[in-house]
């Protein structure tokens, strides 16, 4: 069997689990294909960023894992775990990578909703008199 790098990424709630095998540039998200999944190309720029940064576009198969979060969180997810293959697969991708920002994890995550508020910050209307 050929090698297969495994990697994990994640952004607000969503998590990617990600097995990268050397092929031809094939990327199924649960099960779909990419394009399916995420509609926007602004998502899939996103997915595709660390391949192109790189320079190894076309050049592996990703099979991805993808639950909880939106659209943004889920692609943000795989753009973490794909980085974090590439890593695996040559470790002299690491610093074109680490200097683009995509072996960092985004630690924002949304703020919890607190007890007598509407929401994490807004606050129920104040009336004086």
């Amino acid at each position: 069997m050929s090698q297969e790098f495994i990697a994990t990424g994640r952004r607000k709630t969503a998590v990617a689990r990600i097995r990268m095998t050397p092929g031809t540039g094939k990327i199924e998200v649960n099960g779909k294909a990419f394009e399916d999944y995420f509609k926007t190309t602004a998502l899939q720029n996103t997915v595709l960023q660390p391949f192109e940064v790189a320079k190894v576009v076309n050049q592996f198969d990703v099979f991805v894992n993808a639950l909880g979060g939106g659209p943004n969180g889920q692609a943000g997810a795989v753009r973490l775990a794909v980085a974090r293959a590439l890593t695996e697969s040559n470790i002299e991708l690491r610093a074109p990578l680490k200097a683009e920002g995509l072996l960092t994890r985004d630690p924002r995550m949304r703020e919890r909703k607190k007890a007598g508020q509407p929401g994490a910050r807004k606050r129920f209307q104040f009336s004086k008199r």
